[in-house]
């Protein structure tokens, strides 16, 4: 009985896998064929270029995410998460904080991060957009209207996210298993038209191509790794579904369903070249491109929804590690503490979205942006997979290299290729990776200032209080919970309290949080209470980045310590902090003009704590950096 609940428990996870995990890489056969022999590359549309083009993309998707996404990175679990924070993470936890690898790791993370924002606002806009550009193979009449229809459904979308996909959500596995199953079809389909494409196999059709075409066959490399755009969602996903899902879904629907499409693509291909402005359409012939339509537009609502989902969720971990600064973040669903929507986020991206469709026009143009952004982030996947496994997981030397040289090289030629198109689009996501790294690297420099500021004039809390009890002030019924860094001494709100008030509470708390560069910190490991006397007492409450934070429940766990909380009868002073730039600061002046705007316009501290808003006392204070 016990076997069967687990099989059907994977069988249900690897359904809901199928369509939060592979929306992005399972809308990659609505372009890839198309933009490989787009007339800017210059690739002649011949059948030993053709099968040359399906033998990389099918070596491509054995290579890089059988092997190297889906069999190496996603062992690469950080306490069962992954995606890049959580690797760049386990990366950092693999050597010391004195290391002089410490921050080029934090660095690479980051950048790593910024590049996935990125590819974050890319995939809605390329994947709406090639599904709706299927209106343009129907008649060209349409193509005035492709641009407009895209936008409405973009903002559609995005005007929804507040609802949260609970429901919804529960469709996408069956709708996008609808979805690979029509791939398959349609790819049997013109396979047994021309079953001499099931030759493409042979990866001797790939070297060939690549050894006699050269500059072209790199050139077009550029195209082929839009087939794989989406592999990294593999690896992020993780911690919603564990590795098994993950594994079945790609080796049982999504890899036969993408491999007998392109096999498909390329077969129409070979037998009706004219069909080479939009394969994918033309596959089943024209009474099946309004159906069409209608499917990949709802695939690729599918494939958007699961990369603004992760958005919100890197965000979220980023506020976490001390990158961002604290925003509104909404619970949207009562069961699944991952269903988030952070509203900031949500307009901001949709602002850059519409830039992009707007800007660019089609997915030809996108296509250029969009491959650099996924090589990007794949590169620094396996420059960090490199120290995991090194130094995390010990394992020799020499089989590090030759495991993450040999993906290291493929992701290089793949990101160089991309780097080609820099100004045809490629800079687009760059600029955006470099806005979002900068923006990251300047709040957690800017926090650093501040705690050197306030450690530099901070009086010892232990000290203070043998010297306030040798005549203690008046104290008045009730607890006070005053919030203090973890370099603080004496909080401010105590000694604005005392010097205005005269009287102390009957007990004090001085609470301090820990953000651990772990997912999940368990309840039995979440508080730590020291006793500091005369009512006194040290309350530290660590959180992992995926954690919830919440006072007022994680001190509920204070109880079995002996320390249990009225919530009637406790009161929390914080300290409101106004960050003041000074000309001696230890950043450049726009830098510390970006912090200080952030700041200001930071979530309140209680609101992201969850404290009742009628049982907080704000002490203001202010800070030169």
């Amino acid at each position: 009985m016990a076997n069967h609940h687990t099989k059907s428990s994977l069988a249900a996870l690897t359904l809901t896998a199928v369509g939060i995990v592979y929306g992005d890489i399972g809308t990659s056969p609505l372009y890839t064929m198309k933009e490989v022999f787009s007339k800017e590359h210059g690739l002649p549309l011949s059948e030993a270029n053709v099968f040359g083009i399906v033998s990389l993309i099918l070596w491509g998707l054995i290579v890089i995410v059988s092997l190297k996404y889906v069999t190496l990175v996603l062992r690469a679990d950080n306490r069962g998460e992954g995606g890049i924070m959580a690797l760049t993470a386990l990366a950092l936890e693999s050597v010391s904080k004195k290391s002089s690898l410490y921050f080029p790791l934090t660095v690479l993370g980051l950048f790593g991060a910024s590049l996935f924002y990125g590819d974050g606002v890319i995939t809605p806009a390329m994947s709406v957009l090639s599904a709706m550009e299927g209106l343009e193979v129907a008649t060209s009449s349409f193509k005035p209207v492709v641009v407009p229809v895209t936008l409405i459904v973009l903002i559609g979308l995005y005007a929804a996210q507040r609802k949260g996909t609970a429901g919804i959500g529960k469709l996408f596995g069956p709708v996008m298993l609808i979805w690979f199953l029509v791939l398959a079809a349609m790819g049997l389909y013109n396979i047994i038209r021309f079953p001499g494409i099931l030759g493409a196999f042979n990866p001797v059709h790939a070297i060939t191509f690549v050894n006699e075409y050269r500059w072209v066959a790199f050139i077009a490399l550029g195209a082929v790794v839009l087939a794989f755009t989406g592999s990294e969602a593999l690896y992020a996903d993780m911690g919603h579904f564990g590795s098994k899902p993950i594994r079945a879904a790609w080796f049982f629907i999504v890899f036969p369903s993408l491999a007998l499409n392109y096999l498909g693509q390329g077969a129409l291909l070979v037998m009706h070249p004219e069909t080479v402005t939009n394969p994918f359409y033309y596959q089943l012939g024209a009474w099946s491109i309004y159906p069409l339509v209608v499917l990949s537009t709802v695939a690729a609502v599918i494939a958007s929804q699961s990369t603004i989902s992760g958005t919100f969720s890197m965000t979220k971990q980023a506020i976490s590690l001390g990158f961002l600064p604290r925003m509104k973040i909404i619970h949207t669903s009562s069961k699944e503490i991952g269903q988030i929507y952070i509203p900031v986020v949500n307009w901001l991206q949709l602002a850059v979205v519409v830039g992009a469709v707007i800007g660019f026009g089609s997915s030809s143009n996108l296509a250029s942006a969009y491959g650099i952004a996924n090589t990007g982030t794949m590169l620094v996947t396996s420059m960090l997979t490199f120290f995991v496994i090194r130094f995390g997981w010990k394992y020799n030397f020499l089989l590090c290299i030759a495991a993450t040289g040999f993906f290291l090289t493929i992701d290089i030629s793949l990101f160089s290729a991309n780097a080609l198109k820099f100004f045809h689009g490629g800079y687009f996501p760059i600029v955006l990776g470099l806005i979002i790294f900068t923006t990251m690297l300047t709040w957690k420099r800017g926090r650093e200032l501040v705690f050197e500021n306030l450690k530099k004039h901070a009086i010892p809390l232990e000290e203070f209080l043998d010297s306030l009890f040798v005549s203690a002030p008046t104290r008045v019924s009730g607890t006070a919970v005053f919030l203090r860094g973890e370099a603080d001494g004496v909080p401010h709100a105590l000694l604005h309290n005392l010097s205005h008030n005269k009287i102390l509470h009957e007990r004090v708390v001085f609470l301090t949080l820990h953000n651990k560069e772990i997912p999940w910190v368990p309840f039995n490991e979440r508080i730590a209470v020291t006793d500091l006397g005369h009512n006194c007492y040290q309350v530290d409450i660590s959180y992992g980045f995926k954690n919830e934070p919440d006072i007022p429940k994680a001190l509920e766990l204070c109880a079995p310590h002996g320390l249990a909380f009225e919530p009637m009868e406790t009161s929390y002073f914080i300290s409101r902090q106004t960050i003041i730039s000074s000309p001696d600061g230890g950043m450049a002046n726009w830098r510390e003009g970006i912090f200080v705007t952030m700041s200001r316009n930071a979530r309140d501290a209680a609101d992201y704590y969850q404290i009742p808003s009628n049982r907080v006392i704000e002490v203001g204070s202010q800070v030169e950096i």
